[in-house]
């Protein structure tokens, strides 16, 4: 005897059903009998889009990773050998 297989939703998907629950023109009820979804399903996608949608409208627009101390520190040193590989390499090679 074969359970049934969990169903996997695409992201398309959820933003489409969460978009027509954030609309408001029908019950979540009659959303989910549509879809063929649990209503508790569909409220926890709602809550999920409502939380990241907050990065969204982040003040610089993207969201970009923060360089730490020890990153910066790493890159300074990486930038000096850089500097120091071309001056050695400007006198060996002079054009």
């Amino acid at each position: 005897m074969k359970g049934k297989t969990k169903r996997k939703f695409t992201a398309d998907f959820k933003l489409k059903v969460v978009l027509e629950v954030l609309k408001e023109k029908d019950t979540l009820a009659t959303i989910s009998k549509r879809h063929e979804l649990h209503p508790n399903q569909i409220s926890d996608w709602k809550k999920q889009f409502l939380e990241s949608a907050t990065t969204f409208f982040d003040a610089t627009g993207k969201a970009t990773p923060s360089l730490t101390e020890p990153d910066v520190a790493l890159l300074y040193e990486q930038i000096g050998r850089l500097q120091m590989e071309l001056m050695f390499f400007k006198k060996k090679l002079p054009l």
